[in-house]
């Protein structure tokens, strides 16, 4: 994506805050500031809320110097183009049930780069409200987060386009990254681990992309909401355990593509609920609860070269209608062989299984999981299908798993 360079101005000159400089806070620094100019603040501690940046400003850290709210409000706001606040470390954000208070706010701006800072003790973390063309970069946000109602979100984007989220690492807050109504969106090689409800929550946002990120031991992994044109590609999801938790939720998805990710340790890889036309392809389902659980209303997807290996259950379906394509997956307990070694099975794989079906219905029964009971029903549906897609099956199994 082809991000906004940060405007310089020429003639702009640098202002020295120190406590013992002659601007020893960072509110007058501002004031004193024309459009273009640094704001340099030198290592210490500045008991400083409600700073407004109102003109094009570049504001940097040296020695990481703590910004310091008191709980009292919010830190900063800034409602210019082309402002820069890199190296600071913004502690003890007020909290708020009326306004969502936040360390960084950025409010109908564009240019705007939000580097290289740490944030803790926080409401909302960095809080993007109708802003664009922007850089959030290699940020640690480290909230203490315990309920819901009283907490925040680390990075939250709302209603803003052209983003760029690289390199940051979030946890302890309410939902590590969020958007909402935000478009091309690129949000990359983050970590967003520890949070109490999702690594990364976003609906109603278009033509995004999310690589190489880590979602891990979240309350309930990744929710996608109601959006179209996504690219979900290298990221891993993985310790995300909880009776209603999961890798990562599509509902209403349509027209995405979700590659070389790895689904590793949760109790469902991926909840699917009316998604339609998603490529699934050279994903790694590791040692799930469920590898994908497939509700009502998904059709016309493809899964190909996936590898499905030592899930409880590879697949569920809620069902007996099937519109989605299975072919040239590794399925780590298919039973079939290959006489003529060409690496696909001579017999068609069928990835759902009865006990599935039962214990979607009637969650008790799980405790027969591995047991002679779970062998013979699955055996029995293998051999006459009655509740499982009849038609569900990969026709062409690999003999190896997918490098």
């Amino acid at each position: 994506m082809a991000m906004v360079m940060m405007a310089q101005n020429v003639t702009g000159k640098t202002l020295t805050i120190c406590q013992n400089c002659a601007i020893n806070t960072i509110e007058e620094g501002i004031a004193l500031a024309q459009s273009g100019d640094t704001l340099r603040v030198e290592r210490g501690t500045y008991r400083e809320y409600n700073l407004f940046v109102d003109k094009p400003l570049t504001i940097v850290g040296i020695d990481t110097p703590v910004i310091d709210g008191q709980k009292r409000g919010e830190i900063f706001r800034i409602t210019a183009d082309n402002v820069s606040i890199i190296g600071l470390k913004i502690i003890n954000v007020g909290v708020s049930y009326t306004s969502d208070h936040a360390a960084i706010r950025i409010v109908k701006s564009e240019g705007f780069n939000v580097s290289n800072n740490e944030l803790e003790q926080l409401f909302f973390g960095i809080f993007l409200e109708k802003s664009s063309r922007g850089r959030i970069a290699n940020n640690r946000i480290s909230g203490v987060a315990k309920d819901e109602y009283n907490s925040g979100n680390g990075i939250h984007i709302w209603y803003s386009k052209n983003v760029d989220v690289q390199d940051n690492t979030v946890e302890g807050v309410r939902d590590g990254i969020y958007l909402e109504f935000s478009d091309s969106v690129h949000i990359r090689s983050n970590k967003s681990r520890k949070n109490l409800r999702y690594g990364l929550h976003f609906m109603f946002s278009n033509h995004n992309f999310y690589g190489d990120n880590t979602f891990e031991n979240n309350g309930a992994g990744v929710a996608v909401m109601f959006s179209k044109f996504i690219e979900m590609r290298g990221n891993h999801f993985s310790k995300n355990w909880g009776p209603a938790s999961y890798g990562m939720l599509l509902k209403e998805i349509t027209d995405a593509t979700i590659s070389d990710n790895i689904f590793e340790e949760n109790t469902v890889g991926i909840n699917i609920e009316g998604s339609n036309r998603i490529v699934y392809e050279r994903n790694q389902f590791i040692q799930n609860g469920w590898a994908i659980k497939v509700l009502g209303a998904c059709y016309s997807n493809t899964f190909r070269s996936n590898n499905f290996l030592y899930n409880s259950f590879d697949l569920s379906y809620n069902s007996r209608m099937n519109d989605n394509l299975f072919e040239g997956n590794y399925w780590s307990n298919y039973s079939g062989y290959d006489l003529d070694k060409d690496g696909i099975g001579d017999i068609p794989h069928r990835p759902v299984k009865l006990f599935s079906y039962v214990v979607n219905r009637t969650p008790e029964t799980l405790i027969l999981l591995r047991s002679l009971f779970m062998d013979i029903i699955d055996f029995s549906e293998r051999v006459s299908p009655v509740f499982t897609p009849d038609n569900l099956a990969d026709t062409k199994p690999l003999m190896r798993k997918v490098e």
